[in-house]
Protein backbone atom coordinates (compact mmCIF):
# COMPACT_ATOMS: atom_id res chain seq x y z
CA UNK A 1 0.00 0.00 0.00
CA UNK A 2 0.96 3.41 -0.59
CA UNK A 3 0.29 7.24 -1.19
CA UNK A 4 1.98 9.94 -2.15
CA UNK A 5 2.08 12.83 0.44
CA UNK A 6 3.51 15.74 -1.37
CA UNK A 7 4.76 16.26 -4.65
CA UNK A 8 7.97 18.51 -2.83
CA UNK A 9 9.86 15.19 -1.59
CA UNK A 10 7.73 12.85 -3.08
CA UNK A 11 7.77 10.59 0.21
CA UNK A 12 4.89 7.72 0.81
CA UNK A 13 3.77 5.49 3.19
CA UNK A 14 3.71 1.71 3.72
CA UNK A 15 2.65 -0.07 6.10
CA UNK A 16 3.96 -3.14 7.79
CA UNK A 17 2.04 -5.32 10.63
CA UNK A 18 4.60 -6.29 13.53
CA UNK A 19 1.99 -7.07 16.09
CA UNK A 20 -1.13 -8.36 16.37
CA UNK A 21 -1.70 -4.59 18.00
CA UNK A 22 1.51 -2.81 16.56
CA UNK A 23 2.30 -1.38 12.70
CA UNK A 24 4.68 -0.03 11.04
CA UNK A 25 4.45 3.05 8.82
CA UNK A 26 7.54 3.64 6.91
CA UNK A 27 7.41 7.40 5.26
CA UNK A 28 11.23 6.85 3.64
CA UNK A 29 13.72 4.24 3.13
CA UNK A 30 16.87 6.52 3.56
CA UNK A 31 17.86 8.50 6.65
CA UNK A 32 18.36 12.23 5.74
CA UNK A 33 17.75 15.21 7.70
CA UNK A 34 15.20 16.69 5.48
CA UNK A 35 12.92 13.94 6.12
CA UNK A 36 12.41 14.79 10.03
CA UNK A 37 9.75 17.65 9.31
CA UNK A 38 7.70 14.73 7.41
CA UNK A 39 8.57 12.21 10.39
CA UNK A 40 6.91 15.25 13.02
CA UNK A 41 4.64 15.97 10.96
CA UNK A 42 2.86 12.08 10.73
CA UNK A 43 3.63 11.91 14.52
CA UNK A 44 1.56 14.83 15.40
CA UNK A 45 -1.38 13.41 12.98
CA UNK A 46 -1.44 10.09 14.06
CA UNK A 47 -1.77 11.08 17.77
CA UNK A 48 -4.29 13.28 16.70
CA UNK A 49 -6.11 10.90 14.44
CA UNK A 50 -5.94 7.85 17.14
CA UNK A 51 -6.38 9.56 20.29
CA UNK A 52 -6.96 7.60 23.12
CA UNK A 53 -6.85 4.42 21.09
CA UNK A 54 -2.95 5.17 20.73
CA UNK A 55 -1.23 2.75 23.49
CA UNK A 56 2.72 4.43 22.37
CA UNK A 57 3.97 5.89 18.86
CA UNK A 58 7.58 5.88 18.42
CA UNK A 59 9.38 8.30 15.41
CA UNK A 60 12.52 7.11 14.12
CA UNK A 61 14.64 7.98 11.39
CA UNK A 62 12.01 6.35 8.59
CA UNK A 63 9.24 5.08 10.45
CA UNK A 64 6.83 5.40 12.77
CA UNK A 65 5.98 2.75 15.09
CA UNK A 66 2.22 2.54 16.31
CA UNK A 67 0.84 0.14 19.06
CA UNK A 68 -2.98 0.84 19.60
CA UNK A 69 -5.45 -0.64 21.78
CA UNK A 70 -6.77 -3.49 20.09
CA UNK A 71 -9.86 -3.77 22.29
CA UNK A 72 -10.82 -0.29 20.51
CA UNK A 73 -9.63 -0.69 17.27
CA UNK A 74 -8.95 -3.99 14.83
CA UNK A 75 -5.87 -4.02 12.76
CA UNK A 76 -8.63 -3.07 9.45
CA UNK A 77 -9.61 0.33 11.31
CA UNK A 78 -6.41 1.22 12.73
CA UNK A 79 -5.05 0.66 9.02
CA UNK A 80 -7.64 3.08 8.18
CA UNK A 81 -7.18 6.03 10.86
CA UNK A 82 -3.54 5.63 9.68
CA UNK A 83 -4.54 6.66 5.94
CA UNK A 84 -6.82 9.35 7.04
CA UNK A 85 -4.34 11.10 9.53
CA UNK A 86 -1.77 11.05 6.74
CA UNK A 87 -3.95 12.10 3.58
CA UNK A 88 -2.42 15.17 2.41
CA UNK A 89 0.31 15.28 5.12
CA UNK A 90 2.22 18.60 5.07
CA UNK A 91 5.71 18.78 6.41
CA UNK A 92 5.72 20.41 10.05
CA UNK A 93 8.16 23.51 10.75
CA UNK A 94 11.88 23.36 10.63
CA UNK A 95 12.02 24.90 13.80
CA UNK A 96 9.08 22.37 15.71
CA UNK A 97 12.02 20.92 17.62
CA UNK A 98 13.95 22.09 20.63
CA UNK A 99 18.13 23.62 20.33
CA UNK A 100 20.05 22.15 22.75
CA UNK A 101 24.07 23.14 23.78
CA UNK A 102 25.72 20.05 25.14
CA UNK A 103 29.02 21.13 27.06
CA UNK A 104 31.66 18.08 26.32
CA UNK A 105 35.57 17.71 28.12
CA UNK A 106 37.33 16.66 24.63
CA UNK A 107 40.09 14.55 25.91
CA UNK A 108 42.18 11.25 25.78
CA UNK A 109 41.62 10.25 28.97
CA UNK A 110 37.88 9.96 28.58
CA UNK A 111 37.74 9.67 24.92
CA UNK A 112 40.61 7.15 23.46
CA UNK A 113 39.35 7.31 20.12
CA UNK A 114 40.31 11.11 19.73
CA UNK A 115 43.49 10.52 19.06
CA UNK A 116 43.07 7.93 17.03
CA UNK A 117 40.86 9.35 14.20
CA UNK A 118 42.90 12.48 14.09
CA UNK A 119 46.18 10.36 13.17
CA UNK A 120 44.02 8.45 10.36
CA UNK A 121 43.20 11.99 8.93
CA UNK A 122 46.56 13.34 9.66
CA UNK A 123 45.33 16.20 11.77
CA UNK A 124 45.67 16.82 15.52
CA UNK A 125 43.54 16.46 17.98
CA UNK A 126 42.06 20.23 18.29
CA UNK A 127 40.82 19.31 14.40
CA UNK A 128 38.24 16.90 15.33
CA UNK A 129 36.98 18.49 18.08
CA UNK A 130 36.40 21.71 15.39
CA UNK A 131 34.99 19.58 13.17
CA UNK A 132 32.85 17.67 15.61
CA UNK A 133 31.52 20.94 17.27
CA UNK A 134 31.04 22.96 14.05
CA UNK A 135 27.28 21.75 13.15
CA UNK A 136 24.13 21.22 14.40
CA UNK A 137 22.93 17.85 14.63
CA UNK A 138 19.58 16.38 14.13
CA UNK A 139 18.30 14.07 17.01
CA UNK A 140 16.33 10.68 14.93
CA UNK A 141 15.48 8.44 17.05
CA UNK A 142 15.67 7.53 20.86
CA UNK A 143 16.62 3.66 21.72
CA UNK A 144 19.61 1.43 23.11
CA UNK A 145 18.99 2.87 26.47
CA UNK A 146 16.83 5.53 28.23
CA UNK A 147 17.19 9.07 27.03
CA UNK A 148 19.85 7.73 23.92
CA UNK A 149 19.12 10.00 20.85
CA UNK A 150 20.76 8.76 17.36
CA UNK A 151 21.85 12.21 16.28
CA UNK A 152 23.29 13.27 12.82
CA UNK A 153 24.81 13.91 10.20
CA UNK A 154 28.59 14.13 11.31
CA UNK A 155 30.70 15.12 8.47
CA UNK A 156 31.68 12.15 5.71
CA UNK A 157 35.51 12.71 6.31
CA UNK A 158 34.51 11.71 10.35
CA UNK A 159 32.48 8.86 9.60
CA UNK A 160 34.07 5.97 11.71
CA UNK A 161 33.02 2.31 11.55
CA UNK A 162 32.03 0.60 15.08
CA UNK A 163 34.94 -0.66 17.08
CA UNK A 164 35.16 -4.64 16.65
CA UNK A 165 34.86 -5.29 19.75
CA UNK A 166 32.75 -3.28 22.14
CA UNK A 167 33.98 -2.02 25.35
CA UNK A 168 32.15 -4.05 28.15
CA UNK A 169 31.69 -0.70 29.85
CA UNK A 170 31.21 3.08 28.81
CA UNK A 171 30.89 5.76 31.01
CA UNK A 172 27.56 8.00 31.43
CA UNK A 173 28.00 10.79 29.06
CA UNK A 174 30.46 9.92 27.08
CA UNK A 175 30.46 11.03 23.27
CA UNK A 176 30.65 8.87 20.98
CA UNK A 177 30.58 8.64 16.31
CA UNK A 178 29.81 5.69 14.52
CA UNK A 179 29.50 6.26 10.63
CA UNK A 180 28.19 9.22 9.94
CA UNK A 181 26.32 9.53 13.52
CA UNK A 182 26.86 10.72 16.77
CA UNK A 183 25.36 10.58 20.16
CA UNK A 184 25.81 10.26 23.70
CA UNK A 185 25.52 7.34 26.37
CA UNK A 186 22.45 8.40 28.99
CA UNK A 187 23.87 5.93 31.48
CA UNK A 188 27.04 3.11 31.42
CA UNK A 189 26.60 0.50 29.56
CA UNK A 190 28.65 -1.45 26.63
CA UNK A 191 29.32 0.15 23.68
CA UNK A 192 31.03 0.07 20.42
CA UNK A 193 31.10 3.67 19.56
CA UNK A 194 34.53 5.67 19.23
CA UNK A 195 34.33 7.83 21.52
CA UNK A 196 35.80 11.33 21.73
CA UNK A 197 35.01 12.82 25.12
CA UNK A 198 32.66 13.20 28.22
CA UNK A 199 29.64 15.57 29.10
CA UNK A 200 28.47 16.00 32.55
CA UNK A 201 24.72 16.66 31.32
CA UNK A 202 22.49 14.01 32.08
CA UNK A 203 20.03 12.84 29.50
CA UNK A 204 17.60 10.76 31.54
CA UNK A 205 16.27 12.21 34.87
CA UNK A 206 13.27 10.72 36.69
CA UNK A 207 12.61 13.86 38.80
CA UNK A 208 12.47 15.95 35.74
CA UNK A 209 8.79 16.67 33.98
CA UNK A 210 9.97 15.65 31.17
CA UNK A 211 12.09 12.65 31.99
CA UNK A 212 14.43 12.64 28.67
CA UNK A 213 16.30 15.42 27.37
CA UNK A 214 16.10 14.97 23.76
CA UNK A 215 12.94 14.34 21.64
CA UNK A 216 13.20 13.41 18.07
CA UNK A 217 13.57 16.36 15.94
CA UNK A 218 16.18 18.54 17.89
CA UNK A 219 18.81 19.83 17.41
CA UNK A 220 22.08 19.49 19.35
CA UNK A 221 25.35 21.25 19.39
CA UNK A 222 28.74 19.91 20.95
CA UNK A 223 30.61 22.97 23.09
CA UNK A 224 33.86 22.49 23.68
CA UNK A 225 35.00 22.85 27.58
CA UNK A 226 38.07 22.70 29.99
CA UNK A 227 39.03 20.11 32.03
CA UNK A 228 38.07 22.47 35.14
CA UNK A 229 34.42 23.62 33.80
CA UNK A 230 33.48 19.89 33.22
CA UNK A 231 34.55 19.30 36.81
CA UNK A 232 32.65 22.40 38.00
CA UNK A 233 29.56 21.17 36.10
CA UNK A 234 30.09 17.81 37.93
CA UNK A 235 31.62 15.01 35.56
CA UNK A 236 33.52 12.47 36.12
CA UNK A 237 36.90 12.79 34.95
CA UNK A 238 37.68 8.56 35.59
CA UNK A 239 39.41 7.74 32.29
CA UNK A 240 37.49 5.07 30.20
CA UNK A 241 38.65 2.18 29.74
CA UNK A 242 40.21 0.99 26.66
CA UNK A 243 37.68 -2.24 26.29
Amino acid sequence: MSQSLSPALSPSFRMETVGMDALIVRLFDAIDEAHMPWILAADNALRERLGEALIDLVPSYTTLLVHYDIEQLSQLEARRLIQQALHGLKPASTAAGREHRIPVWYDDSVGPELARIAERLGVDSDEIVRRHTSRDYCAFALGFSPGYAFMGMIEEALATPRLKTPRQKVAAGSVGIAERQTAIYSMRSPGGWNILGRTAVKLFDRDRDEISLFRPGDRVRFEPISREAFIEQGGDTTPLEER
